[in-house]
């Protein structure tokens, strides 16, 4: 059987780490040799429950526990599905069926619950070379904020060649979620690295906050959106975060008056444009400033082009390909992104993805730079912008607000909206309907929760 080396090559990492602390978790210190002995254990209790070779859901929250879980899964050659613990039970069911799994793993701490399911045998041809092979891998499903969440499957030993050199040991929080493409490069880039992870009970402001003053944190890779929370709440002025060295921002486009305001805060932090996808990984960027949108990608591992406005990337990263979605691959292998883009001074800057884009009688809007806009106002805590049907111009600019603690009423936030904007938007891009509302705009990614254009 063939074997996939990358990965037994970062466990050889680790045991150069292991009297390191790998994490910490509860406030307990776990080291790298702790985690060599859990991931033997763990692949000897998953191989006499007969999960070897298999497709197999990891539904689990950040924990040394399930780390230890995943490595054994990939070693064993199996395909992993990471699902975020606190997901509905449907929700659940609906990914591990499109996924067609052999069997669900819950509940690591202690000894692994493994539940064998019944099934007809993998039919999507994909899977089913993999298996043959012995090809370890991943499936994640994208968030699905705008719209279907999509299966992207990547092969292990591509998606860990990106770590065989071993960068900085950073402290760092491991912000996004297990289940996230954006979580598990943390995770990956952190421990190739012989870093320590940082877990967090929840990803409050104060407790984000609290971790980096504690532990003296140097790296937090966050959303744009969480950044904008953590201003608002004030939660930096409470705690020391001198520590702080980098922060990485993705997963959507970064308000230069959020970026502006960081910087203005932090001026000593650096500020790192990550750009990566389900389908993609998390590509190795160089970011222009960090007072700048405008990055650059390093190395040879991926290219770029722009092709009607669209960019499109070569990575050895990419995913094998989706179960549940068209193929997005040209014919000559570079994936359509769906961010739109444009060069400028020899960088990539992300202008928003195309399924979002607002079409105002033959004028494109992009929901960010409304946002973008919008976020200048001290009354908005946070704004999602939009397109809706109109029977003159096709779609109209729709803004969703979330209020700040004041007491306007929407004819006062229309009025204020519509003066704050004159001389910096044009008319067809100013908000044309607004809604109020008392609800988060944040889905459970730290990140906008978009609506699919109709």
């Amino acid at each position: 059987m063939h074997q996939q080396p990358n990965q037994f090559d970062l466990l050889e990492r680790f045991r150069q780490y292991e009297p390191r602390t790998a994490f910490v978790w509860k406030d307990v210190a776990f080291t790298y040799g702790w985690l060599l002995q859990r991931i033997d254990q763990m692949k000897n209790e998953m191989a006499e429950a007969g999960i070897e070779r298999a497709i197999v859901s990891l539904e689990e929250d950040y924990s040394p526990y399930a780390i230890a879980a995943l490595f054994a899964l990939l070693e064993l050659n199996c395909i992993v599905i990471p699902l975020d613990r606190k997901l509905v039970e449907a929700k659940k069911e609906e990914y591990i069926s499109i996924a067609e799994a052999h069997a669900r793993i819950q509940d690591v701490e202690e000894h692994a619950h493994m539940r064998v399911l019944r099934h007809e045998g993998v039919q999507h041809p994909l899977l089913l070379a993999m298996l043959e092979e012995g090809a370890a891998g991943l499936i994640i499903f994208s968030s699905g904020s705008t719209g279907k969440s999509k299966a992207a499957v990547h092969r292990a030993d591509r998606l860990l060649r990106k770590y065989t050199n071993a960068g900085r040991a950073l402290r760092t929080i491991p912000f996004m979620m297990f289940d996230h493409i954006g979580g598990l490069n943390t995770l990956l880039q952190t421990l190739s690295s012989g870093g320590t992870l940082y877990m967090l009970p929840d990803r409050s402001p104060a407790e984000v906050c609290r971790t980096i003053e504690h532990y003296r944190v140097q790296a937090l890779p966050v959303s744009p959106t969480f950044l904008n929370l953590l201003l608002i709440s004030g939660a930096h002025h409470e705690y020391d975060l001198s520590s702080l060295e980098v922060v990485s921002y993705g997963s959507e486009v970064m308000p230069t008056s959020t970026l502006a305001a960081w910087n203005e805060q932090f001026p000593d932090v650096r500020m790192v444009q990550a750009y990566g996808m389900s389908e993609l990984g998390i590509l190795p960027t160089k970011s222009k400033g960090s007072d700048s949108l405008l990055f650059s990608l390093r190395g040879e591992e991926a290219r770029y082009r722009i092709v009607d406005g669209m960019l499109e990337v070569l990575a050895d990263t990419a995913m094998a390909g989706y179960l549940n979605a068209p193929d997005p691959f040209t014919e000559d292998g570079w994936l359509r992104t769906g961010d739109e883009a444009v060069v400028e001074d020899g960088c990539i800057r992300i202008l928003g993805r195309r399924s979002e884009l607002i079409n105002v009688g033959g004028e494109k809007v992009y929901p960010a730079e409304v946002e973008d806009v919008l976020h200048m106002l001290d009354e908005i805590e946070e704004v999602v912008v939009s397109g809706e049907p109109s029977g003159v111009t096709g779609q109209l600019v729709k803004a969703t607000v979330k209020l700040r603690d004041c007491d306007l009423t929407l004819g006062e936030l229309r009025r204020r909206i519509w003066a704050f904007c004159h001389d910096k938007l044009p008319s067809y891009k100013i908000p044309q309907k607004i809604v109020i509302t008392e609800e988060s705009l944040m889905g459970d990614r730290m990140k906008k929760i978009r609506i699919p254009q109709s």
